[in-house]
């Protein structure tokens, strides 16, 4: 199935790993022209000559994200480097995993206005390019109880967030979606980590998922770039779970 991406020019925030990496090459295998960001240089790096080696233009750049001048800074650069931006994936996150004011703040800083920041910075470019796509990188940790206080909020946030945005952008040729992975495994991540030093507690939660194992970084990368593509171009608004039904809500 050809996607149409070929060409098109994607930003990717928090692409060094884990799911912003996955998401950042498995566009670059599609033909897109990626720009990515991420905190720490090492990783990106190596991300960025990992896309490079897929034929496709590649711009990285250093960004925390939570800082807005940084932020709009990146988005800027990713524009001159690539000509366009007709995607952009919102995955950065502040990873608020506590009820301290301190995770509170991670939160709403790193998941929620990073979103909305760069969200309004793009849209402008895509509506005078005839459209484009968003897709918010949020959690089931947001349709749960139990789960990290300020991070589920956080995410919440982001899914209402996606929701409203769609309905504006709509108009203007912007489709505007949100992913919601489950717990999802790869190198040096958080259930990688816990795997390592609390085995009972990763077991305890590949029991309660259905098909018995724990999601990819790949596999939310797929669902992502379907949603960018125009093969999904009656698809505004939704959030997408991709968690092998570990969510067992009926929304």
């Amino acid at each position: 199935m050809d996607l149409g991406l070929r060409g098109k020019a994607v930003v990717v925030t928090g692409a060094s790993r884990g799911i912003g990496r996955a998401v950042a090459l498995c566009f670059a295998d599609e033909g897109a022209n990626v720009s990515l960001c991420a905190r720490g240089t090492e990783a990106l790096e190596k991300t960025a000559a990992e896309i490079a080696e897929r034929g496709v233009r590649v711009h990285a750049q250093v960004c925390d994200t939570m800082n807005g001048t940084a932020l709009a800074d990146f988005l800027d650069s990713s524009r001159a480097a690539l000509g366009s931006v007709d995607v952009l994936v919102n995955n950065a996150s502040g990873f608020g995993g506590g009820d301290d004011e301190e995770s509170w703040q991670l939160g709403w800083a790193g998941d929620v206005m990073t979103t909305v920041r760069a969200t309004q910075k793009v849209a402008p470019w895509m509506e005078a390019n005839g459209g484009g796509s968003i897709v918010n990188i949020a959690s089931i940790a947001a349709l749960e109880g139990g789960m990290p206080p300020a991070y589920s909020a956080a995410k919440a946030a982001v899914i209402s967030q996606s929701k409203n945005a769609a309905i504006a952008l709509a108009p203007k040729g912007i489709r505007v979606n949100c992913v919601a992975p489950g717990s999802i495994d790869f190198p040096n991540g958080i259930w990688d980590q816990v795997k390592q030093g609390a085995p009972e507690a990763y077991e305890a939660v590949r029991a309660s998922i259905p098909f018995g194992r724990l999601g990819t970084a790949e596999e939310v990368a797929d669902a992502v770039v379907y949603l960018s593509s125009r093969r999904a171009s009656w698809i505004a608004g939704a959030c997408l779970t991709v968690d092998g039904s570990q969510h067992k809500g009926s929304f």
